[in-house]
């Protein structure tokens, strides 16, 4: 029996558990509704945009979509949309300017990780504790190690930047989608990293305290996605140019579906109205 679904798209679910193999199980939200995707590699599968965007925030529609499923006036609002989420260092929370206080103890003033990750390359991350392993399969990593567990998201996105003098902190999508790339010895990374950030480390635990960093030794965590065949050049699809995305589905990795006919990122395109169909 085929399926044709209508509603709005929120980014992939996974699952990742060692008891399914070390490989994330997919799931695409479409509405109040959600499909399992990974029985469907190999098979052929339409999303059609139907030109029609809401507000994830407020529900209301939106002719444009700003900071992942956002209308404007959400995106300037929200303290999820400002942009110390992408810049944890420059958090404004102690200074009274928090755009959401609460929203910000209950999610930024929290304990979080510092990691580091092989998306195709060596890279230094950040996530909430509750976060891992999730956070490494939406980025699509092969091995993720955590390296220190603190108290706030500033404190880890100080963290980041200065390990980001060393190694990448963004990742490199193309590169990411058109292989898995060789293991990575993470932990030897770490032993040769954590001498070039101990001064920093020291004068964070002297302005928030000794508890405010913990050095980790931990096991790295192997994770492998649904791909039965890796694209050998990058076609993008986009909603904002063409409604209809439509082909075989030959795996998913990170926040991309891979079909034949080119890949899209759902999470970019979150919030909007699509018909899944097969």
């Amino acid at each position: 029996m085929s399926l044709n679904i209508t509603g709005t798209l929120q980014k992939l679910r996974s699952e990742f558990t060692v008891d399914n193999g070390n490989q994330v199980q997919y799931a695409i939200p479409i509405g109040e509704q959600s499909v399992a995707l990974n029985p469907y590699i190999g098979r052929s599968i339409t999303l059609t945009h139907t030109g029609n965007i809401f507000c994830s925030a407020c529900g209301k529609k939106t002719k444009k979509s700003y900071s992942q499923g956002h209308c404007f006036v959400c995106m300037k609002k929200l303290a999820s949309c400002d942009m110390c989420i992408m810049k944890p260092e420059t958090c404004h929370y102690d200074q009274g300017t928090c755009r959401e206080p609460e929203w910000g103890e209950a999610n930024c003033m929290v304990d979080h990780y510092v990691y580091l990750s092989n998306t195709s390359s060596l890279k230094v991350g950040i996530t909430r504790h509750t976060q891992i392993p999730t956070r490494w399969v939406d980025q699509g990593a092969t091995q993720g190690l955590p390296i220190f567990k603190v108290k706030t998201r500033h404190i880890s996105g100080l963290i980041e930047v200065e390990l980001a003098k060393h190694i990448a902190d963004k990742t490199n999508w193309r590169t990411l989608l058109k292989e898995d790339g060789d293991d990575l010895p993470l932990e030897q990374h770490f032993a040769e990293l954590l001498p070039l950030v101990e001064p920093t480390i020291a004068e964070i635990k002297q302005q928030f305290g000794e508890d405010a960093i913990e050095v980790l030794s931990t096991n790295i965590t192997p994770i492998e996605y649904p791909v039965e065949q890796h694209p050998k050049k990058i076609v993008s699809h986009n909603f904002d140019k063409n409604p209809i995305v439509s082909g075989i589905l030959q795996g998913i990795k990170g926040q991309y579906l891979i079909l034949d006919t080119g890949v899209i990122n759902i999470r970019k395109f979150t919030s909007y109205e699509v018909t899944f169909s097969d």
